[in-house]
């Protein structure tokens, strides 16, 4: 986090705006990337601040791409960054932009916060990041805004759309096949994670369901077969008050 507080007092004429508790979620979802060779997408640029900071951030080795749907936002390119002006919402440009500069490591999704801005940018941008990456949307409070698409509980909203998530990471467990059948992503998604106004989703590619380990003795034994089980109980059914 220090670097980004850092940061804030070398900031140019085009300026930074930014949640100060965003900084935090950056230091312990990004820090172990630093210094590294990958490749970073982040959508908004508005005024450009942000460019010259993950620049910093990052350092020499990381590919750096930046997309803002104003053509103004071109001049805020820096040596050794990109900077692609389409829609986020476009599908074409999407496809055009993973082709060109993917896949990516990180992405991050300060763009234009209306949720289906969001949820179209991370359906088309998820098969476009590399395994172990993180996929970062930024501003996830408009969820809670009708003026962006959103509203308290609103299903169409990202905040609603990332709850949906959490049930198909977990759909390895399904007990209830016929409402809640296994699902893809339960292969893909290691984790999400809510912060104040963020959403983190980090994938995980696994080519194996999830094993149960055992150890008596020193004797380490493996099984799925409990994920095949239907109308489970607890084994301290009667003794637990149920």
């Amino acid at each position: 986090m220090n670097y980004f507080l850092d940061y804030l007092k070398r900031t140019d004429h085009r300026g930074l705006t930014k949640w100060l508790h965003y900084f935090d979620v950056y230091a312990r979802e990004l820090g172990h990337l630093q210094g590294r060779d990958i490749a970073f997408l982040e959508i908004g640029i508005y005024r450009g601040g942000s460019i010259p900071m993950w620049a910093g951030y990052f350092g020499k080795e990381a590919r750096l791409t930046f997309v803002d749907i104003d053509p103004d936002c071109a001049r805020h390119a820096e040596p050794g960054t990109n900077v692609e002006i389409g829609d986020q919402a476009d599908p074409d440009f999407l496809a055009m932009l993973a082709e060109k500069h993917g896949p990516f490591d990180i992405i991050v999704d300060d763009g234009g916060h209306h949720v289906h801005q969001q949820i179209t940018s991370f359906e088309h941008l998820w098969p476009h990041l590399n395994d172990r990456g993180r996929y970062i949307v930024e501003d996830t409070h408009t969820s809670y805004w009708p003026g962006f698409g959103g509203g308290y509980r609103e299903e169409k909203s990202f905040i609603e759309y990332a709850k949906r998530l959490i049930d198909q990471m977990h759909s390895w467990y399904t007990d209830q096949d016929d409402i809640f059948p296994f699902h893809e992503m339960a292969r893909q998604v290691e984790g999400i994670r809510f912060y104040d106004s963020v959403t983190v989703i980090e994938k995980h590619l696994k080519a194996e369901p999830p094993l149960l380990i055992g150890s008596t003795n020193g004797k380490v034994t493996g099984s799925r077969k409990s994920l095949q089980v239907r109308d489970r109980r607890s084994v301290f059914r009667g003794r637990d008050g149920t």
